[in-house]
């Protein structure tokens, strides 16, 4: 009984969900330079450090919101009560080169979005 208790109290005292709504920290990463090389192009967009767990991830390709060749993981809940979430966009490397820009964004209602943009031009070599 005691080790149940201590383990209890042990657990939830390092554990402590934020209070309140916690934005992600958004990185975008372009395709690798071997896959440029190829017919695709997969942009991958990585969410950290958010709160709750049901901030959605969607994409932009230049000014159109697209859900076309999005996969997107389930949130893992880190140490800290936070979330982390990833989402992937799969392009034509076309599509990659006429893009003008890629924006990954992070929304939740009643929450102004948080947004990173990758102009295609300035990942080339």
């Amino acid at each position: 009984m005691f080790v149940h208790l201590y383990l209890f109290f042990r657990l939830s005292s390092t554990f402590s969900p934020p209070a309140g709504v916690v934005r992600p920290t958004l990185t975008v990463l372009p395709p690798s330079k071997e896959e440029d090389k190829q017919s695709s192009a997969t942009v991958v967009c990585l969410a950290t450090g958010g709160f709750p767990s049901n901030w959605n991830l969607g994409w932009k390709v230049g000014s159109t919101s697209t859900s076309s060749g999005v996969s997107t993981s389930l949130e893992v809940l880190g140490t800290d009560g936070r979330y982390s979430w990833s989402s992937t966009l799969s392009l034509s490397a076309d599509q990659w080169k006429k893009a003008g820009s890629v924006s990954c964004e992070a929304s939740l209602s009643g929450q102004s979005p948080v947004t990173q943009t990758l102009d295609p031009d300035h990942c080339s070599e």
